[in-house]
C-alpha cells in the first residue's frame, strides 16, 4: 500500500473520532490480507482501552458499547467519509492482536462495509453463497479480476458458474441427476 494513500485514509478516519480513540489503524491493500480483493483498500482499527477496566474488555459487549458511544463518528463513515474503502473492521486492542501480522481468528469484531455494495444483493432472484478458497483457488480468482474478466470475487464465481452451465456436458449431467431422482423416488 502506498504510504501517502495509507496516511490519507488513516487521517480521514481519525478525523471522525475523538483523539485517542484508536490504539492502531492499519490501512490494507491487495496482498496485505487475503480478504482484500484486487483494487480494494480496507481498514483494520484497534480500539484503545484508555483506562477502561480489563474485565470483559475483549467482548461483544465492549464493541457494542463502543459503537453506541461513537455513533457520531460512525455516522460520518456511513455518510461517505471514506467512499473508496471496501470495509473497516473494529477490534478491541489486545497485546495478542497488536503482535499478530494478520487476522487468524481474533474473535469479536464489528465490521462496516463500504464500497462493496452489489446491486444483485437487492434482487429477489439472487442468493448469497459464502465460500472458502485455498491459496491456489484464490490466486486464480484474483488473476481473473486483474485480467478484467470481472470486477470482484463474487463476479468471478458467477462468471465461472455461468461457463459451466453453458457447457453441453452440464445439460447431460442435469438429465442424469433428474433420472437418478426419479429412480430414488420409486423407493
Amino acid at each position: 500500500m502506498d504510504e501517502a494513500i495509507s496516511n490519507a485514509v488513516k487521517n480521514r478516519l481519525l478525523s471522525a473520532f475523538p483523539r485517542g480513540t484508536f490504539a492502531r489503524v492499519d490501512v490494507l491493500g491487495y496482498g496485505d490480507d487475503p480478504a482484500v480483493e484486487p483494487g480494494e483498500t480496507a481498514v483494520r482499527v484497534f480500539i484503545d482501552r484508555a483506562g477502561r477496566p480489563e474485565e470483559n474488555w475483549d467482548s461483544r459487549e465492549t464493541l457494542d458499547d463502543w459503537f453506541k458511544a461513537n455513533g457520531e463518528g460512525l455516522d460520518k463513515l456511513h455518510d461517505g467519509l471514506l467512499p473508496s474503502i471496501a470495509w473497516i473492521e473494529f477490534f478491541p486492542d489486545t497485546p495478542e492482536r497488536q503482535a499478530a501480522p494478520s487476522r487468524p481468528d481474533w474473535g469479536h469484531v464489528r465490521s462496516f462495509l463500504g464500497n462493496r455494495a452489489n446491486v444483485l444483493e437487492a434482487m429477489p432472484d439472487f442468493t448469497r453463497v459464502a465460500t472458502l478458497l485455498g491459496p491456489a483457488d484464490l490466486a486464480t480468482v484474483d488473476a481473473l479480476i486483474m485480467a478484467g474478466v470481472a470486477a470482484s470475487r463474487a463476479e468471478v464465481l458467477r462468471w465461472a458458474v455461468g461457463r459451466i452451465r453453458e457447457n453441453p456436458a452440464y445439460t447431460e449431467l442435469q438429465e442424469r441427476a433428474h433420472q437418478i431422482a426419479e429412480v430414488r423416488a420409486q423407493f
